[in-house]
């Protein structure tokens, strides 16, 4: 058995110290100790001195980069920061509601008279923008109905235009397609080019008059 569990164990001057009710040694090959006294390792105080073993070693801290401690100083300090921000916001949010909770509960009447009068007010002027709403959707409508009528009147008047110009054309073409030269009419327009015969050999000035003219031979 070790040591310490040795010194658990309870003999009958510590069994007569502690009264009848501390349990005594059980019979048997079982533990010795019981229930109310549980072992222990031994521990050194602090008075006491170090082990043989770590007589000569020396306790030096780990070494520090001062570059990442730069860092983290930094990065500590804005923690400390955005948390004492955090926890100022926090507090005047809290102070606020409990400010705005004192003040409902003090003027709770007057907070009450103040809201109806505002939603009757609220209620008549929603009244009034949406009688305004109907009545510009109904000009909307009407000039929307207008333009469209301009439109097609428009439309209409353009597409006339259009049919009496190509009318005109078609009655042109068919005044020029009497002088088309046809396999019909073929012999006549050629004996009648040779009976009347014509010379455009002529020269003309900036104003357009003939100035000069070739005889026909």
């Amino acid at each position: 058995m070790l040591p310490a569990l040795r010194r658990c164990r309870p003999g009958p001057v510590l069994g007569a110290a502690f009264g009848p009710g501390l349990p005594g040694p059980a019979p048997g090959p079982g533990p010795a100790w019981g229930p109310r006294l549980v072992p222990a390792r031994g521990r050194k105080t602090r008075h006491d001195p170090p082990a043989k073993s770590k007589a000569s070693r020396l306790k030096v801290p780990p070494p520090v980069d001062p570059e990442e401690l730069l860092v983290v100083t930094e990065r500590y300090r804005q923690h400390r920061l955005v948390l004492g921000a955090l926890r100022a916001e926090f507090r005047a949010e809290v102070l606020r509601k409990k400010r705005e909770a004192e003040l409902s509960r003090e003027d709770s009447a007057e907070l009450t008279e103040e809201h109806r009068r505002l939603m009757a007010w609220n209620e008549a002027e929603n009244a009034r923008q949406r009688a305004r709403r109907e009545e510009r959707i109904r000009k909307e409508e009407a000039e929307q109905k207008r333009k469209k009528l301009e439109a097609a009147e428009s439309k209409a008047r353009i597409m006339e235009a259009f049919l009496k110009e190509k009318e005109k054309e078609v009655l042109q073409l068919q005044e020029e397609a009497k002088t088309f030269i046809t396999p019909q009419n073929l012999e006549a327009r050629i004996e009648e080019c040779l009976d009347n015969p014509r010379n455009h050999n002529f020269a003309i000035d900036k104003d357009g008059r003939i100035v000069k003219r070739t005889v026909l031979s």
